[in-house]
C-alpha cells in the first residue's frame, strides 16, 4: 500500500503520521511493521522517529493474514448492502463486535468469518474486516471491508472526518441549549479499564448534538461524531449531566432516580425491568465507495425498544 505525503504537510514523525492515516491499525502494529522493515520511504527502510517530508512516498507491506483461533459461526447477519469490496450491516443491540479474552464466540467477527471468503487484515487477526466498532449494547450501522485497500481507504475517510456517522439517543433531562458541541478529550480510566473518562492528556474527541424532541424528564437527540473514540457519546453526554438512558456504566440508570418525582420514579423502575441496554443507535452511515467513488448513504430505522420508550414517555402524564 502506498501513501504520498501531502505537499502542505509539515515535518512529522513517521509513526505519528501513519497512526493518523491508518486509525484502524494499532500503534503497536505500526511500530512492529516499521521495526520489521515492512515500511519504506522512497524505497528505503527507516525508523519510527524519522521525520517525513512533503511528496515522499511511503510504502507499507502488510504481512499475510495471521493465523487465528477464531471460529466461523453461522450467526444471522442483517446485511444492508454488500459487494465484492465491502459490506454494511445493521448490528442488533447485544451483539459483541469482535472476540476478546474470555469472549471468543458469538461475535460479529465469528459471523463474518462464516459469511465472507475474504476480509481485510489491516486491523489484525482478531478484528478482520472491522473499519470501526460499535459497543455491544449499541445498535445500528457498521461497515466491513473485504480487502486491505478498501479498509485503508475507508479508514482514511474516517480519520479525515469524511465519513458521516449520525446517531440517535434518548438522554436524561432537558438540555439548556437545543444544539451544541461537546469538545473534550478522552482517555482510558486509570482505575477502571472498562471505562473511559475526560482527560486533558487524552485523545481529541468532538460530538455535535441537536435536540429533536422532549418529554417531561428526557430528551431525544440527533448526534454526529467528528471523531470516533471508545464510548465517546456516552462519556460526553454524562459529562454535561445528560447521560444516555439506561447506560449503567455512565450514570444512566439508578443514579437518575434521585432527580424524579415519585410517579416518574415508579414509571422508570418499570422500564428498568424491561429494557436493559443504553438507548443509543447508529442511524446514518455515509461514505465514498473506495472503488466506484460513488457516495453511499445508508439509514437504519429506530429499533423497537427505543420507539417504545419514546412512546411511553410521551404518553405518560408524570
Amino acid at each position: 500500500m502506498e501513501i504520498v505525503v501531502p505537499s502542505d504537510k509539515k515535518k512529522e514523525r513517521l509513526d505519528k503520521f501513519l497512526a493518523a492515516q491508518l486509525p484502524a491499525v494499532t500503534r503497536a502494529k505500526l511500530k512492529r511493521l516499521i521495526d520489521d522493515e515492512r515500511v519504506t520511504i522512497d524505497g528505503i527502510t527507516t525508523k519510527a522517529g524519522f521525520l517525513i517530508r512533503p511528496q515522499q512516498k511511503i510504502v507499507i507491506h502488510f504481512p499475510f493474514p495471521e493465523k487465528t483461533d477464531i471460529e466461523p459461526e453461522n450467526i444471522p447477519l442483517d446485511i444492508v448492502y454488500e459487494d465484492q469490496f465491502l459490506m454494511v450491516l445493521d448490528k442488533p443491540a447485544g451483539l459483541v463486535v469482535h472476540p476478546a479474552y474470555g469472549n471468543m464466540k458469538g461475535t460479529l467477527v465469528n459471523a463474518l468469518l462464516a459469511h465472507c471468503t475474504s476480509l481485510s487484515q489491516v486491523g489484525g487477526g482478531s478484528r478482520p474486516g472491522l473499519v470501526h466498532r460499535l459497543d455491544k449494547e449499541t445498535s445500528g450501522l457498521i461497515v466491513v471491508a473485504k480487502d486491505d485497500v478498501t479498509h485503508v481507504n475507508l479508514s482514511r475517510q474516517l480519520s479525515a472526518h469524511k465519513m458521516e456517522r449520525e446517531y440517535r439517543a434518548i438522554v436524561w433531562g432537558h438540555l439548556k441549549h437545543k444544539a451544541g458541541t461537546v469538545d473534550a478529550p478522552l482517555a482510558r480510566h486509570p482505575k477502571d479499564r472498562t471505562r473511559m473518562h475526560i482527560d486533558a492528556a487524552g485523545k481529541h474527541a468532538v460530538t455535535h448534538y441537536q435536540v429533536l424532541d422532549e418529554t417531561s424528564f428526557a430528551s431525544y437527540l440527533k448526534l454526529n461524531l467528528e471523531t470516533g473514540r471508545t464510548h465517546q457519546i456516552r462519556v460526553h453526554m454524562m459529562s454535561i449531566n445528560h447521560p444516555v438512558f439506561f447506560d449503567a456504566l455512565y450514570a444512566g440508570r439508578g443514579k437518575q432516580l434521585d432527580h424524579l418525582n415519585p410517579a416518574q420514579a415508579q414509571l422508570v423502575n418499570r422500564l428498568f425491568k424491561k429494557y436493559k441496554r443504553q438507548m443509543l443507535h447508529a442511524r446514518v452511515l455515509a461514505f465514498t465507495h473506495p472503488a466506484t467513488r460513488e457516495l453511499m448513504i445508508f439509514e437504519s430505522p429506530l429499533p423497537t425498544d427505543m420507539k417504545e420508550i419514546i412512546h411511553i414517555l410521551k404518553s405518560s402524564n408524570v
